[in-house]
Protein backbone atom coordinates (compact mmCIF):
# COMPACT_ATOMS: atom_id res chain seq x y z
CA UNK A 1 0.00 0.00 0.00
CA UNK A 2 1.28 3.45 -0.98
CA UNK A 3 2.67 5.12 2.78
CA UNK A 4 1.34 8.20 4.09
CA UNK A 5 3.68 8.54 7.14
CA UNK A 6 6.76 9.57 7.43
CA UNK A 7 9.83 7.11 6.06
CA UNK A 8 12.08 4.98 8.01
CA UNK A 9 15.12 7.19 9.36
CA UNK A 10 18.27 5.12 7.66
CA UNK A 11 20.07 6.60 10.45
CA UNK A 12 23.35 5.23 11.85
CA UNK A 13 21.13 3.92 14.90
CA UNK A 14 18.70 2.15 13.42
CA UNK A 15 21.26 0.26 10.83
CA UNK A 16 22.97 -1.16 14.32
CA UNK A 17 19.64 -1.96 15.55
CA UNK A 18 18.68 -3.77 12.83
CA UNK A 19 22.57 -5.69 12.36
CA UNK A 20 21.64 -6.24 16.19
CA UNK A 21 18.30 -7.73 15.95
CA UNK A 22 19.11 -10.13 12.93
CA UNK A 23 21.96 -11.47 14.88
CA UNK A 24 19.89 -12.61 17.51
CA UNK A 25 21.20 -10.32 20.45
CA UNK A 26 17.26 -9.21 20.87
CA UNK A 27 16.04 -12.21 23.04
CA UNK A 28 12.86 -13.29 20.80
CA UNK A 29 10.30 -10.51 19.51
CA UNK A 30 9.62 -7.50 21.71
CA UNK A 31 5.92 -7.44 20.62
CA UNK A 32 4.00 -9.71 18.59
CA UNK A 33 1.26 -8.57 16.14
CA UNK A 34 -2.33 -9.31 17.48
CA UNK A 35 -4.56 -9.88 14.00
CA UNK A 36 -7.73 -11.32 15.04
CA UNK A 37 -7.65 -15.32 14.66
CA UNK A 38 -8.33 -16.19 11.10
CA UNK A 39 -10.70 -19.33 10.40
CA UNK A 40 -8.96 -22.96 9.99
CA UNK A 41 -7.17 -23.71 7.02
CA UNK A 42 -10.15 -26.37 6.52
CA UNK A 43 -12.57 -23.48 6.62
CA UNK A 44 -10.66 -21.55 4.58
CA UNK A 45 -10.21 -24.32 2.17
CA UNK A 46 -14.31 -24.53 2.34
CA UNK A 47 -14.54 -21.02 1.88
CA UNK A 48 -11.99 -20.64 -1.23
CA UNK A 49 -14.08 -23.54 -3.30
CA UNK A 50 -16.95 -21.06 -2.86
CA UNK A 51 -15.57 -17.86 -4.35
CA UNK A 52 -16.32 -16.59 -7.71
CA UNK A 53 -13.68 -16.61 -10.24
CA UNK A 54 -13.27 -13.73 -12.68
CA UNK A 55 -10.90 -11.60 -14.46
CA UNK A 56 -9.92 -8.44 -12.20
CA UNK A 57 -10.55 -4.48 -13.31
CA UNK A 58 -9.31 -1.79 -12.18
CA UNK A 59 -11.07 0.73 -13.86
CA UNK A 60 -11.56 3.91 -12.16
CA UNK A 61 -9.73 2.86 -9.03
CA UNK A 62 -8.73 5.52 -6.97
CA UNK A 63 -7.90 5.19 -3.59
CA UNK A 64 -9.76 7.73 -1.74
CA UNK A 65 -12.55 5.86 -2.87
CA UNK A 66 -12.02 3.76 0.10
CA UNK A 67 -12.00 6.26 3.25
CA UNK A 68 -9.55 4.50 5.65
CA UNK A 69 -8.04 5.93 8.93
CA UNK A 70 -11.13 6.78 10.53
CA UNK A 71 -12.01 7.96 13.69
CA UNK A 72 -12.53 4.63 15.89
CA UNK A 73 -12.73 6.07 19.60
CA UNK A 74 -11.87 9.71 21.37
CA UNK A 75 -8.65 10.75 19.26
CA UNK A 76 -7.54 7.48 18.09
CA UNK A 77 -8.18 6.52 14.19
CA UNK A 78 -8.18 3.02 13.01
CA UNK A 79 -4.02 3.35 12.17
CA UNK A 80 -3.44 4.14 15.68
CA UNK A 81 -5.29 1.75 17.05
CA UNK A 82 -3.78 -1.21 15.23
CA UNK A 83 -0.54 0.35 16.29
CA UNK A 84 -1.79 0.19 19.80
CA UNK A 85 -2.96 -3.68 19.52
CA UNK A 86 0.49 -5.12 17.76
CA UNK A 87 2.70 -3.04 19.38
CA UNK A 88 4.40 -3.71 22.81
CA UNK A 89 4.10 -1.30 25.82
CA UNK A 90 3.17 1.35 23.38
CA UNK A 91 2.56 4.89 24.99
CA UNK A 92 0.57 7.62 22.85
CA UNK A 93 -0.31 11.20 23.68
CA UNK A 94 -2.85 13.32 24.40
CA UNK A 95 -3.62 13.17 20.65
CA UNK A 96 -3.39 9.51 20.48
CA UNK A 97 -0.25 9.16 18.10
CA UNK A 98 2.30 6.65 19.91
CA UNK A 99 5.39 8.16 21.32
CA UNK A 100 6.97 5.26 22.06
CA UNK A 101 6.93 0.95 21.92
CA UNK A 102 7.88 -1.83 20.06
CA UNK A 103 6.78 -3.36 17.02
CA UNK A 104 7.09 -6.88 15.65
CA UNK A 105 6.70 -7.38 11.99
CA UNK A 106 5.58 -10.72 11.15
CA UNK A 107 5.94 -10.97 7.67
CA UNK A 108 9.56 -10.20 7.59
CA UNK A 109 10.70 -10.49 11.63
CA UNK A 110 12.18 -7.37 12.31
CA UNK A 111 11.56 -5.05 15.85
CA UNK A 112 11.27 -1.49 15.23
CA UNK A 113 11.11 1.24 17.88
CA UNK A 114 9.62 3.82 16.05
CA UNK A 115 6.37 4.03 14.93
CA UNK A 116 7.16 5.04 11.56
CA UNK A 117 8.79 2.52 10.68
CA UNK A 118 5.53 0.78 10.20
CA UNK A 119 3.07 0.51 8.13
CA UNK A 120 -0.39 -0.74 8.68
CA UNK A 121 -1.33 -3.48 5.76
CA UNK A 122 -4.74 -3.71 4.38
CA UNK A 123 -3.84 -7.72 3.92
CA UNK A 124 -6.53 -8.09 1.07
CA UNK A 125 -5.21 -4.73 -0.68
CA UNK A 126 -7.54 -1.95 -1.32
CA UNK A 127 -7.00 -1.83 -5.54
CA UNK A 128 -7.37 -5.58 -5.24
CA UNK A 129 -10.46 -5.24 -3.55
CA UNK A 130 -11.87 -2.97 -6.39
CA UNK A 131 -10.87 -5.15 -8.68
CA UNK A 132 -12.52 -7.98 -7.15
CA UNK A 133 -15.96 -6.85 -6.48
CA UNK A 134 -15.67 -3.58 -4.27
CA UNK A 135 -16.64 -0.97 -7.53
CA UNK A 136 -19.83 -1.81 -7.30
CA UNK A 137 -20.23 -1.07 -3.12
CA UNK A 138 -21.31 1.67 -1.78
CA UNK A 139 -18.36 4.52 0.11
CA UNK A 140 -19.88 2.85 3.34
CA UNK A 141 -18.63 -0.28 2.60
CA UNK A 142 -15.91 0.74 0.90
CA UNK A 143 -15.11 2.10 4.38
CA UNK A 144 -15.73 -0.66 6.32
CA UNK A 145 -13.60 -2.64 4.73
CA UNK A 146 -10.55 -0.11 4.90
CA UNK A 147 -11.08 0.29 8.59
CA UNK A 148 -12.35 -3.55 9.23
CA UNK A 149 -10.86 -4.22 13.08
CA UNK A 150 -13.26 -7.47 13.46
CA UNK A 151 -11.86 -9.78 10.46
CA UNK A 152 -8.08 -10.48 10.00
CA UNK A 153 -7.79 -7.49 7.50
CA UNK A 154 -5.31 -5.02 9.46
CA UNK A 155 -1.55 -5.67 10.77
CA UNK A 156 1.22 -3.56 11.60
CA UNK A 157 4.37 -4.83 9.29
CA UNK A 158 7.70 -3.12 8.32
CA UNK A 159 6.90 0.04 6.19
CA UNK A 160 8.78 -0.71 3.33
CA UNK A 161 7.94 -4.83 3.26
CA UNK A 162 4.24 -3.34 2.88
CA UNK A 163 5.32 -0.72 0.09
CA UNK A 164 6.91 -4.33 -1.76
CA UNK A 165 3.83 -5.65 -1.01
CA UNK A 166 2.02 -3.04 -2.97
CA UNK A 167 -1.64 -4.65 -4.42
CA UNK A 168 -0.08 -7.86 -5.33
CA UNK A 169 -2.12 -10.88 -4.67
CA UNK A 170 -0.70 -14.39 -3.14
CA UNK A 171 0.20 -15.31 -6.92
CA UNK A 172 2.95 -12.47 -6.75
CA UNK A 173 3.61 -12.09 -3.36
CA UNK A 174 4.17 -13.71 0.33
CA UNK A 175 5.16 -12.64 3.16
CA UNK A 176 9.35 -13.88 3.54
CA UNK A 177 8.77 -15.34 6.78
CA UNK A 178 7.52 -18.74 5.85
CA UNK A 179 6.27 -19.47 9.35
CA UNK A 180 3.65 -16.69 8.69
CA UNK A 181 2.22 -17.60 4.88
CA UNK A 182 -0.53 -20.69 6.20
CA UNK A 183 -1.87 -17.62 8.73
CA UNK A 184 -1.90 -15.41 5.76
CA UNK A 185 -3.77 -16.96 3.14
CA UNK A 186 -6.17 -18.09 6.00
CA UNK A 187 -6.81 -14.69 6.19
CA UNK A 188 -6.71 -13.63 2.69
CA UNK A 189 -9.78 -16.09 2.35
CA UNK A 190 -11.55 -15.75 5.32
CA UNK A 191 -12.22 -11.36 4.26
CA UNK A 192 -12.83 -12.30 0.36
CA UNK A 193 -15.21 -14.88 1.86
CA UNK A 194 -17.14 -12.19 4.02
CA UNK A 195 -16.82 -9.35 1.93
CA UNK A 196 -18.00 -11.58 -0.90
CA UNK A 197 -14.83 -10.71 -3.15
CA UNK A 198 -13.84 -13.08 -6.62
CA UNK A 199 -10.71 -14.80 -6.87
CA UNK A 200 -8.81 -14.94 -10.05
CA UNK A 201 -7.18 -17.95 -11.40
CA UNK A 202 -4.02 -17.25 -10.83
CA UNK A 203 -4.44 -16.62 -7.09
CA UNK A 204 -7.14 -19.24 -6.44
CA UNK A 205 -4.51 -21.21 -7.80
CA UNK A 206 -1.53 -20.26 -5.42
CA UNK A 207 -4.11 -20.02 -2.14
CA UNK A 208 -5.07 -23.90 -2.66
CA UNK A 209 -1.68 -24.71 -3.23
CA UNK A 210 -0.73 -23.11 0.10
CA UNK A 211 -3.50 -23.90 2.41
CA UNK A 212 -2.96 -27.62 0.82
CA UNK A 213 0.12 -27.72 3.49
CA UNK A 214 -1.42 -25.94 6.15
Amino acid sequence: MPKFYARRRLSILSGLTGLIASAGLINGPAASAALPTPVSAATARTYLASLTVATEDRTGYDRDLFPHWITQSGACNTREVVLKRDGSNVQQDSSCAATSGSWYSVYDGATWSAASDVDIDHLVPLAEAWDSGADSWTTSRRQSFANDLTRPQLIAVTDNVNQAKGDQDPATWMPSRTAYRCTYVRAWVQVKYYYGLSVDSAEKSALTNYLASC
